[in-house]
């Protein structure tokens, strides 16, 4: 049996369960106790805490320990943690100091009860640019933390039970359990591989060359909690770790483990506290890729983060907390030697093969083509194959946003005949439409306009999820909330459309006469008059309804989706 390093921290692993013999007396006093429904956000955080996976932490955090994670990358007690983990809620009567609250899901199961030991205002700004480096609302959590809310609460959890899941039971291992399981293997080195990917050949070949490079195990640990918008879903990504596990390692190096963690994708931070985290499942070591955890790029188009600040900021703390950066080098692939190699060890003039990220998606699964085998092994190509169609069978949405009387509906209408004619088949999210019945009862105050788009971007992401083009037609207009949309639905298949009409043109166009009650003041909160619109600032279509006609301006946004590959040209249709 190895001996493995230690949790963080502490000698033993975190363990917040209930013991049994107080479990059903705690169940039946929380029965009586005020509830708070957690975001899926906080679910995965307090699955994480219940099993020690966030050791030393021991709770959602508290003040002390909030304020120096954000300025130092540290608890209070000075132990390395370098991601805030907080729990958001809106000012509540039931939500005082001293009191007991259950703590549920959004199916209202009972996870946990906590007593409410601290409640702290935080400031968005502070927080997004201590964490992330940005205020950028392209920033996946940066949108979403708009909506978060405006308290944090804190106290000692005790947990009933963990999230129900009924996917790769087996390979739902808690640190405990893994670190049973790496003993056996009888190795002290564990090399850790976060990944939120398929895994193609040259990670294949990189973990096998970092563990043996460790002589270790691999701690294949792919995250099946919340990741980037727009990733392949963990149940396609899970069925291609477990064939490549079970038909390409050596079985007595891998151990493969599902991570339910969800994501902040913060790049250099997010990297140092997945160190921390596997560490706490065993592991001496972790692999850090080039722009680990990254979000892509912000609204001018630039990343948010260096290739290599990921790298760096592990390790500068690796002695410290005790794991081993291992760097992802880059491996290329020698078709006359079948074999791949690192880069810094062949000369300029070998012949290589090699496939981007966006080759992979536009040249291969968005054409319906198998990837290659010296690419992909064939069992992972195949399933790839399955669960993604190619672009002109994917979902998209186009989001069109612009004052009331901007002409959002009429050149909607028009581009759903278009679509039609192309073959794809539209579902029309109108805001009139939804506030008569999806968003009935909600008024136009800034909290109320808020849930009705996120209604509406929740819908859509549903459709969008499913293969279908998402057609949304909605005043929207707050900045932070079109990107929490944009958020869900994922960045490559959102296109925002500004329709930029002048106010006074709206103004003319007005047979409701809506604008001018609220010249007279007899409506409030109006956009564009009583309360302000926030003009997109990098939309991916911008339209002129003054000087262009809705056929115009459809066939504008069409031609935008041709580009994109979601719609196929006529000529491709009678081809092919």
């Amino acid at each position: 049996m190895a001996e493995l390093i230690a949790p963080y921290g502490r000698s033993t692993l975190v363990d917040l369960f209930v013991p049994d013999d107080q479990m059903e007396e705690l169940r039946e006093y929380a029965g009586r106790l005020p509830s708070l429904q957690l975001s899926e956000r906080s679910v995965c955080d307090l699955e994480m805490l219940a099993i020690g996976a966030f050791t030393p932490l021991d709770r959602f955090m508290g003040q002390q320990d909030y304020e120096r994670v954000l300025s130092e990358m540290r608890l209070s007690s000075g132990h390395v943690f370098a991601m805030p983990i907080t729990l958001p809620v809106d000012p509540d009567p039931a939500l005082k100091l001293g009191a007991d609250i259950a703590l549920r899901n959004a199916k209202n199961e009972l996870l946990a009860v906590m007593t409410i030991e601290e409640m702290y205002t935080w400031d968005l700004e502070k927080e997004a640019e201590a964490v992330f480096r940005t205020t950028d609302l392209r920033h996946p959590l940066v949108a979403e933390m708009h909506r978060w809310g405006k308290l944090y609460i804190s106290g000692p959890l005790q947990v009933l039970q963990l999230p129900p899941h009924f996917d790769f039971q087996e390979l739902r291992l808690t640190p405990a359990q893994v670190r049973a399981r790496l003993q056996e293997f009888g190795y002290p080195n564990v090399v850790a591989f976060q990944t939120r990917n398929p895994l193609h050949r040259v990670h294949e070949e990189l973990t096998k060359r970092a563990s043996k490079e460790v002589d270790g195990v691999l701690l294949l640990h792919p995250v099946v909690g919340m990741t980037k918008p727009g990733d392949v879903d963990h149940y396609t990504r899970v069925r291609t770790y477990k064939a490549l596990a079970r038909n390409y390692y050596d079985q007595d190096r891998i151990l493969l483990s599902l991570l339910p963690l969800a994501m902040r994708m913060g790049g250099p931070r997010e990297a140092l506290w997945h160190a921390l985290i596997r560490r706490n499942y065993g592991a001496n070591h972790l692999i850090v890729g080039r722009d680990h955890a990254s979000p892509g790029v912000d609204s001018t188009g630039k990343p948010f983060y260096g290739p290599y600040d990921a790298q760096e900021l592990v390790q500068s703390f690796s002695a410290e907390l005790g794991v081993q950066m291992v760097p992802f080098r880059e491996l290329v692939y020698l078709p006359e030697q079948d074999r791949y190699e690192e880069v810094s060890n062949i000369s300029p003039d070998t012949p290589t093969a090699s496939i981007s990220g966006t080759q992979v998606r536009e040249q291969y699964l968005n054409q319906g083509r198998l990837l290659p085998e010296w690419f992909t092994r064939p069992q992972v190509a195949e399933i790839l194959a399955e669960t993604y169609p190619p672009r002109h069978r994917q979902g998209f949405c186009v989001w069109f946003t612009g004052l009331s009387g901007a002409g959002k509906s009429t050149t909607a209408e028009v581009l759903t005949r278009l679509l039609l004619e192309h073959g794809r088949q539209v579902t029309v999210l109108d805001g009139d439409v939804v506030r008569t019945n999806l968003s009935k009862g909600l008024g136009f105050s800034k909290e109320d306009r808020d849930i009705n788009i996120r209604r509406i971007g929740f819908v859509a992401a549903e459709l969008v999820r499913h293969g279908g083009a998402v057609i949304c037609a909605a005043v929207s207009p707050y900045r932070a909330t079109r990107n929490d949309v944009r958020s869900m639905v994922g960045s490559d298949r959102y296109i925002e459309v500004f329709v930029d009409t002048p106010l006074a043109v709206c103004e003319s166009r007005d047979v409701k006469g809506m604008y001018a009650k609220a010249r007279r003041g007899e409506i409030t909160d109006f956009t564009g008059i009583s309360d302000p619109y926030e003009v997109p600032q990098h939309p991916e279509v911008i339209l002129d309804t003054v000087a262009a006609t809705p056929e115009e301006n459809a066939r504008q946004i069409l031609q935008h989706l041709i580009e994109a590959g979601f719609v196929r040209a006529a000529y491709e249709e009678v081809t092919a």
